[in-house]
């Protein structure tokens, strides 16, 4: 698993998470295509940014599994 960090001393700004760490994982070309779709979708559906929804979907297997 790889971090790296965004936030106001990296490269990249991201509007309403002030630091970010990039969690790298490793899937079937199937589930990383579908995971993109999905993201997508509810960035077009909802006008949402990516990376809430990826908070959300990481808060959401945590809350799952208790951790």
């Amino acid at each position: 698993m790889s971090r790296r960090r965004h936030g106001s001393d990296g490269d990249e700004q991201v509007r309403q998470a002030p630091e970010l760490t990039e969690l790298k994982l490793f899937v079937p070309d199937d589930l990383y295509r579908a995971f993109q779709r999905c993201v997508w979708i509810i960035v077009n559906e909802t006008g949402r940014d990516q990376p809430d929804i990826m908070r959300e979907v990481v808060h959401d297997f945590l809350v799952k599994y208790g951790c």
